[in-house]
């Protein structure tokens, strides 16, 4: 449901006095991939003042972004109209109070804003304050004040683990009878279990199962790498799901997902996508390998790891050159169904924009390349995520082996960045609607 939503500070108005300040936001509650507006009126005309965002991470964290604005004639500020003169953004953006983001200063290094719990909104407290200021908003009085809700789910969303079949993996229904075309989310070499991406795909009418596959431990308490029936069993599990049509079934990968999701494609008898999107990572892997060759080849040249002048890991060269040999690599003329490719050209960690140019050739030389569609965005870094994300240059990383954190330069800057995020989410779900619900009885997408 829509609404306009605000909150007045200021004193009991006296008969004749201007109105006070008014912050609304509209919608004040909705997912996290929809733009929202945010209108201050009755203000005096050509007054300076700052909106500054505030959020409360789910990891304890505090995040803020703000703009600088004068307000008009009419003495009214509409952000997705109005120049911002500073602050953490600059220029008219109407969302830059969420995806130019950062943690306050004094802050823990290395942070990243990641949702844990999908079932609960981010809230995020916009508040309006007098003249154009860089710090101290806690300790000065804001003019008004409103709340505005992000969620990943959408009412009705189901949440389900899922532990059958050796699987770790949570599985997210979208609200109605379904069924439903379905996704397998594959997320990259960090491990764990990382669910915001399924919520949001289930919100937009997608059966998604979000799958952990690195990091397990086996029945002896043991480190376990997984086999290609580990995905396979996923992959099942899906088609047979009584609110799945059996025959729409996709991959997503990202990073380390996308050698997973390519090779599962290319080689399996069992795993036969409609289509897979593929965000930030390589096809550079063993033919038939498992995920503990794949990890043999890349500490071979554990060599090639580079640090930028902050002692930031750059990873993107454990990969490279990409190989000649055929051997080393998926053979991308075996993949029969539709293939998406988003790449950050500045991606420091894998050679994300290499691969795809050498995944190009190949399909070209197979003479499937009709089947690819190459997203490619210049100043972007590793981590696309959802819009309105804030982007993340470096953050802290946790060897998924030895448990020893690092520092990871991911790449990009923020302005290009999210512009990407944005773009490629967009073109993300239009392309799923195109091959997954092209002739299904569903229509896709729920608003909350």
């Amino acid at each position: 449901m829509d609404w306009w939503l605000f909150v007045k500070v200021c004193p009991q108005k006296m008969a004749g006095e201007r109105p006070c300040p008014l912050l609304s936001v509209h919608p004040s509650r909705c997912l996290v991939d929809e733009k929202f507006e945010v209108l201050c009126q009755h203000l005096l005309p050509a007054l300076q003042v700052t909106l500054h965002a505030l959020l409360h991470s789910d990891e304890g964290d505090y995040w803020e972004a703000f703009g600088h604005y004068l307000s008009d004639a009419a003495g009214s500020v509409r952000v997705s109209e109005d120049a911002s003169l500073g602050g953490s953004y600059s220029g008219v953006e109407p969302m830059g109070l969420l995806w130019s983001m950062r943690p306050i200063p004094g802050s823990k290094p290395g942070l990243r804003l990641r949702k844990k719990d999908v079932f609960k909104p981010t809230d995020v407290y916009i508040s309006l304050y007098e003249g154009h200021l860089n710090e101290g908003f806690k300790d000065k009085r804001p003019l008004a004040s409103v709340v505005a809700q992000r969620w990943y789910t959408a009412p009705g969303v189901q949440r389900v683990e899922v532990r059958e079949k050796g699987l770790k993996g949570t599985l997210f229904i979208p609200p109605g009878p379904g069924p439903f075309p379905a996704l397998l989310d594959l997320w990259g070499g960090g491990g764990g279990l990382v669910e915001f991406r399924s919520a949001l795909l289930a919100s937009r009418g997608y059966v998604s199962l979000s799958l952990q596959y690195i990091g397990l431990m086996g029945a002896d308490g043991k480190p376990h790498n997984v086999g290609s029936d580990y995905f396979e069993a996923a992959f099942s599990l899906l088609k047979q799901h009584p609110q799945v049509c059996p025959d729409r079934v996709a991959m997503m990968g990202l990073s380390f997902g996308v050698s997973v999701t390519l090779g599962m494609a290319a080689y399996s008898s069992v795993i036969k996508p409609k289509c897979v999107v593929c965000v930030s990572g390589s096809h550079v892997m063993p033919v038939n390998g498992s995920l503990a060759d794949v990890f043999d080849e890349i500490k071979k040249n554990v060599k090639n790891t580079r640090y930028d002048e902050e002692q930031r890991i750059i990873w993107r060269d454990l990969l490279l050159p990409i190989p000649d040999d055929p051997s080393k690599k998926v053979e991308m003329g075996r993949i029969k169904c539709p293939v998406l490719l988003i790449v950050g050209e500045d991606d420091q960690n894998w050679p994300a924009s290499e691969s795809a140019e050498d995944m190009k050739q190949m399909m070209e030389q197979a003479g499937n390349s009709h089947l690819l569609t190459i997203l490619s965005y210049p100043e972007t870094g590793h981590l696309i995520e959802p819009p309105y994300s804030p982007h993340f240059r470096a953050s802290n990383f946790m060897l998924s082996e030895t448990r020893n954190k690092v520092v990871v330069l991911w790449g990009g800057h923020t302005v290009p960045h999210s512009r990407a995020q944005e773009d490629s989410w967009h073109k993300t779900l239009a392309f799923l609607e195109q091959h997954l619900y092209s002739s299904a009885t569903v229509a896709p997408g729920s608003n909350h």
